[in-house]
């Protein structure tokens, strides 16, 4: 199919500038600004001359510097009226052309994150930090209130030498459960379990050494080391080693959010687009269910003992109905049943728990799973394209999404780790 293009032709200079930048380099970030089907191309001058007399050429050195510049952009004619305004006011020394062509394709390979991005431009700054002789209640106090689910661990000069997350307090220090359902706990049992943290030492359960990246290297290059480290994040330093940034998984996903184009309008421009991926290919299809009728006993006993953190509710047909967190339950009981709280600590077998709380084990066999599942979610597709499932994550921060098929059936969930994992191996 014959598509009308335009092309846009600047003849310039070396020395022309717009707002104090190279006009190559503000041309450039306009385009990208602006997220547009656009390809620019900027080349330089072996030789050349302007309408003033001056000659620029390689031949004596004198002359040779402010050679002549030619910046080209091809794109969509639908979209030209919009840019062509803007390119000619910065172009305040050179001369701007505008020239209608036909193409017979546009092909291009969809990239969630652009290559050309430093760990600096996107890491989050500044990180909160713990020293190894810091009490692990003060460590557990700011994971409540942090972004993050891990700590950076720095030396008197401020140099990472490890980091504690909560896995680390959970394995090593006996907290006896996740800081998203402390955090939903009475004051009575935060208080208990900082307590009980505060006479241990961050040196005695942080993972060392510190698995640091300089804030200089590329984006690429810290996702791999990610990918290939199963790590949620990195902590980031100055060409010194000393702390100046995390980078997580969220960081990249906002990152890849802001910095990419509309897809979809691409297509709709009959642009092929090529190596799309979709959800079908990341999602995690051996999840666990249960029925609506199920006990909420029930419920809690497979949440425990295949150490997972959520189940899907379906009818018997497997149409999606809900799903049920450990983190749910907690709120669910906690008013009227404060002792559900010890259902979720996991050093105690869950037998032993149903022995110690009969009554709570009791109003937990008459309860279903239909009655406490959270039915208010966003789901996608199966054939959703992962940018837009990326887009539903960040924007609603949430960590993964229920996957169904066509006819509301439940095929598993997507999580943040998948999409890393599939969505930017090929950074």
């Amino acid at each position: 199919m014959a598509i009308p293009y335009s092309v846009i032709e600047i003849y310039s200079s070396e020395e022309a500038r717009h707002d104090g930048k190279p006009l190559t380099d503000a041309v450039m970030q306009h385009l990208l600004k602006l997220k547009l089907a656009a390809r620019c191309i900027v080349t330089r001058g072996i030789s050349g001359c302007y309408e003033n007399g001056e000659t620029a050429t390689g031949n004596i050195e004198v002359l040779s510097y402010n050679m002549p510049i030619k910046i080209e952009v091809i794109l969509p004619s639908a979209e030209s009226a919009a840019v062509l305004p803007a390119l000619e006011a910065m172009v305040c020394e050179g001369i701007v052309l505008c020239r209608e062509v036909v193409i017979r394709s546009h092909n291009i390979c969809k990239q969630l994150l652009p290559r050309h991005l430093k760990i600096k431009d996107i890491m989050t700054p500044s990180p909160r930090s713990v020293m190894f002789t810091t009490p692990l209640s003060d460590v557990a106090t700011l994971l409540l209130s942090s972004i993050f689910s891990g700590i950076p661990v720095v030396d008197e000069e401020s140099r990472p030498i490890g980091i504690i997350t909560q896995g680390d307090l959970i394995r090593r220090a006996g907290m006896p459960m996740r800081i998203g359902m402390l955090a939903h706990s009475s004051q009575e049992k935060k208080d208990a379990v900082l307590k009980s943290l505060s006479s241990k030492r961050v040196a005695m359960i942080m993972s060392s050494p510190a698995i640091s990246i300089e804030e200089d290297a590329m984006v690429s290059e810290a996702v791999g080391r990610m990918i290939r480290r199963k790590l949620k994040r990195l902590t980031v330093v100055d060409k010194n080693g000393q702390l100046v940034g995390m980078l997580s998984r969220l960081d990249i996903f906002r990152t890849a959010m802001n910095e990419s184009p509309d897809w979809s309008a691409f297509q709709r421009q009959h642009i092929q687009v090529g190596n799309l991926q979709r959800i079908s290919d990341v999602m995690r299809r051996d999840m666990h269910v249960v029925l609506p009728d199920t006990s909420v006993e029930d419920v809690i006993q497979m949440i425990d003992s295949n150490d997972i953190q959520r189940v899907a509710v379906v009818d018997s047909a497997g149409i999606f109905l809900g799903l049920i967190s450990d983190q749910d339950l907690l709120i669910a009981f906690s008013n009227d049943h404060p002792g559900i709280w010890d259902f979720f600590v996991t050093h105690i077998p869950f037998m032993e728990r149903a022995k110690q709380h009969r009554n709570i084990t009791t109003h937990l066999q008459i309860r279903t799973a239909g009655e406490v599942m959270k039915t208010d979610l966003i789901t996608v597709q199966e054939n959703t394209p992962l940018d837009e499932a990326l887009k539903l994550m960040v924007d609603k921060s949430l960590k993964r999404l229920p996957v169904l098929d066509a006819s509301g059936k439940f095929m598993g969930l997507v999580s943040r780790d998948a999409l890393l994992r599939t969505g930017f191996q090929e950074v």
